[in-house]
């Protein structure tokens, strides 16, 4: 079984569904809310879970009710928390996220999100000394990210970076990266550079392998040479949240197979998410991703 680590943020997604979005200081009714659990860190690791691997997740919960339940609901999927603190302090993280027409906008309050250091990565040594692959990205503090990529670069194993929220980060981090996954805003975020610059030139800039989300158009990815293209999937959209979790968790879980079928599987998986309401709602099982594998290759 592929085993996954996933170092990153965990939090409970406040949901308000309309028709559209409302203007600066208009009050509109919507037309349902809900919570689910969410947070970058959460949604990658139950994605991976359902695809079929053994995954771990470093993080960090309030000791309150959210975080009671996103706990509860993390071992109900079968991820390992055993590296997941609970602070007495510090309330859990939230994102309130208004859904409209299919697109989404998201506001994030880190709260023990941002209690994540680098010694509680370092904690996690042996279990990231054993994974297949591990995932980072970046809603918790950045020198918890630098740590993860560190941490990984020395033991061999090769650590995804999802560049969100995007901010510059130093080159030498970028190095140490077996992967990062960004979309074309997030790259040339990462590298300074003007978003207007052909995202091709962009990934061929870039000091590591760089695998290109590009929505609706699928991914491009690059190791080498020229970046090669994987075309997206046609689904009924629904909920764009946590589609680019849902990617970045099957890149990481079917990357032995090759970055070629790795992307393939990722595009599926990505686009079963969006077909269904929620981050985690809609993340698909591997015989999910294998059926729609299978229907487009009829």
């Amino acid at each position: 079984m592929t085993r996954i680590v996933v170092v990153g943020s965990i939090n409970m997604d406040l949901v308000t569904v309309a028709t559209r979005f409302p203007a600066p200081g208009e009050t509109l009714l919507g037309e349902r809310f809900l919570t689910v659990h969410g947070g970058k860190g959460a949604n990658q690791a139950v994605a991976a879970a359902r695809l079929g691997a053994e995954v771990s997740l470093v993080g960090a919960l309030g000791d309150d009710a959210f975080g009671t339940q996103m706990h509860e609901g993390l071992r109900d999927e079968g991820v390992d928390v055993s590296h997941v603190m609970r602070l007495d302090d510090c309330a859990s993280g939230t994102a309130s996220i208004s859904v409209a027409d299919g697109e989404n906008q998201i506001v994030v309050v880190p709260a023990a999100n941002a209690r994540v250091t680098p010694a509680h990565v370092e904690a996690a040594r042996e279990l990231i000394a054993h994974a297949d692959a591990v995932l980072v990205q970046m809603e918790i503090p950045l020198d918890a990210v630098e740590a993860t990529l560190r941490l990984g670069h020395r033991l061999g194993v090769p650590v995804i970076l999802n560049p969100a929220p995007a901010q510059k980060l130093p080159v030498d981090w970028l190095k140490l990266a077996r992967y990062v996954t960004p979309n074309q805003l997030e790259l040339a975020t990462l590298l300074g550079a003007d978003p207007a610059e052909d995202f091709r030139q962009l990934m061929q800039r870039a000091p590591c392998p760089v695998v290109l989300t590009r929505g609706a158009e699928g991914a491009w990815y690059r190791e080498q040479g020229e970046p090669a293209h994987q075309s997206s999937f046609k689904v009924d959209v629904v909920d764009s949240t946590g589609a680019g979790d849902t990617f970045n968790a099957a890149l990481a879980v079917f990357l032995h197979e090759g970055l070629p079928e790795a992307v393939c599987k990722a595009c599926a998986a990505a686009a079963l998410s969006v077909s269904k309401l929620g981050a985690q709602g809609g993340m698909p099982a591997l015989t999910e991703v294998n059926a729609l594998l299978a229907q487009q290759a009829s």
